[in-house]
């Protein structure tokens, strides 16, 4: 993997992962073009560093409007508080049991089936990116109502659809969150807020996890494995800031978009890409 390949990678990742767009999907797409193997540890190791860029763009581009309504004060920091738990709770709930129903019934209870296995299949990633296109269509033909914040029940119904996404790659976790909040009667912006919010917190659960992935492979390597993960630290890091400046400027175009009643374009997008996928097999 050359210096090129990790930015087009870094690139690709950075505007994906923030769009409605699944960037797991793009990701895949980019590496099979470039004749890349996504389960090499060199890959691992770059996509946990890129994930780690779209955070801190996560982080940088909403601080101001969290601090000026989740961290407006002690109530406000409890009651939002209180509805992350809960969506990252039923998120937990429903993710844990499809990953076990999937494996259950796909792999028969394998010892050695990681729901990784599933990623490259091509059919189950156009499905989930024509779902998340046709869900994001009809949340934006839904009028809100208005609502000034997210309901506990309405960041239960989030953080459910949010655990629908975790086996499927293509299903896009902004996509669905935001739009399941916009179908709820949640304000753009604030469906917007809660959904990166929500984020912020799994993003590092999922960095951790990748990092466990690693480090059982490179363990496996020994010596030689540990050299090649060194080799390609510098590389990453200069993708790491790269997936960090397309991630602000993607999630400026989300905003600017979702304001613009302009949503449905990026439903539209995902149709679109499902039939390349397909293409691409």
């Amino acid at each position: 993997m050359n210096t090129l390949q990790i930015l087009i990678l870094a690139a690709v990742q950075g505007i994906a992962e923030l769009l409605p767009v699944s960037s797991s999907a793009h990701v895949i797409v980019a590496e099979k073009l470039m004749g890349l193997d996504p389960t090499a540890p060199q890959m691992t190791l770059l996509l946990v560093m890129l994930h780690t860029g779209t955070m801190f763009a996560v982080i940088v581009n909403f601080w101001k409007s969290w601090r000026e309504t989740y961290f407006s004060s002690a109530q406000q920091f409890t009651s939002n508080g209180a509805r992350l738990m809960v969506a990252t709770a039923a998120t937990g709930v429903v993710g844990l049991a499809l990953m076990q129903g999937i494996k259950h019934f796909v792999a028969a209870n394998a010892s050695k089936f990681e729901i990784e296995q599933l990623f490259g299949n091509a059919h189950l990633m156009a499905a989930a990116l024509a779902a998340a296109g046709i869900l994001i269509i009809i949340s934006a033909r839904i009028a809100a109502s208005g609502l000034n914040n997210v309901s506990m029940r309405s960041a239960l119904w989030i953080g459910a659809v949010q655990g629908l996404c975790l086996p499927f790659r293509g299903f896009s976790r902004s996509g669905a969150t935001i739009s399941t909040g916009l179908a709820l009667g949640v304000e753009r912006r604030r469906a917007e807020q809660f959904s990166f919010a929500l984020a912020v917190i799994l993003t590092p659960v999922v960095i951790a996890k990748e990092g466990y992935r690693l480090y059982t492979v490179e363990h496996a390597a020994g010596a030689a494995g540990a050299h090649d993960l060194l080799h390609s630290l510098a590389p990453g890091l200069l993708g790491m800031v790269l997936s960090f400046l397309t991630g602000l400027f993607a999630l400026r175009w989300l905003s600017r978009w979702l304001e613009q009643g302009r949503w449905y374009l990026f439903g539209l997008y995902c149709l679109i890409a499902a039939l390349i996928v397909v293409w691409v097999g």
